[in-house]
């Protein structure tokens, strides 16, 4: 397949409307070939999460039925040791060195990267699409190197995409979704009165396998 391929990874604990239309309006945005959604085994930056590594890919395999143009890459869960971004982007361009690749994530995870692993390397392994909501400035919430580093790859020219493999950073705004991991398995941990209050905010056959293997009846520590 030629094409930009997009990344989003994520605990995906669980995943909800929230991720998968980000990720669809990116596709479009950007005009990217593909996205691949990413669960996180073992995510260095948040504690362990609550549904199992196989229960989060089996919610993500049911979600995707949903959004064809949305696919399912198990590699952070098949392989061993924390799921750093970076290893995963090398992998990719490993595979395919001439391809575009785009890492999707949103403003606040975008504002931590200075904390990832090998954050520094990440703009020569792909481009970075920041999620926005519309009216927002990133720009106006960075400071330091991370500022320094997107008054430097920072882009409005798409073009970028079809005639380069990795390094400038877009933004790209899409439709609010107040939907929050979090919020939901409280939600969730309410029994069927905090379900029925959800219904609508991840895909029901989604709702459908939690209540089938009662996930999340218990609130979480992590956030």
């Amino acid at each position: 397949m030629t094409g930009a391929l997009g990344i989003f990874g994520g605990t995906f604990d669980p995943v909800h409307y929230g991720h998968l239309r980000a990720a669809d309006e990116v596709l479009d945005a950007l005009h990217l070939a593909q996205v691949r959604m990413i669960p996180a085994r073992d995510p260095p930056h948040r504690d362990a999460p609550g549904a199992t590594a196989a229960q989060r890919v089996e919610m993500l395999r049911l979600a995707l039925a949903e959004f064809p143009r949305l696919r399912l890459d198990t590699r952070e869960i098949e392989r061993t040791g924390k799921s750093y971004t970076f290893d995963t982007l090398a992998e990719l361009r490993a595979e395919a060195p001439q391809r575009p690749l785009v890492l999707i994530t949103g403003v606040d995870a975008f504002a931590g990267l200075p904390t990832w692993h090998r954050w520094e390397e990440i703009p020569r392994l792909a481009h970075i699409a920041v999620v926005t909501r519309p009216g927002t400035r990133v720009d106006d919430a960075l400071h330091g190197p991370l500022a320094k580093l997107w008054r430097a790859r920072y882009s409005e020219d798409r073009s970028a995409l079809e005639n380069f493999a990795a390094g400038s950073i877009f933004a790209v705004s899409v439709s609010p979704q107040p939907i929050s991991a979090t919020a939901l398995r409280a939600a969730l941990a309410r029994g069927a009165e905090g379900a029925a209050q959800i219904r609508g905010l991840l895909p029901p056959a989604v709702l459908t396998y939690i209540d089938q293997h009662a996930l999340y009846r218990r609130l979480p520590d992590a956030t």
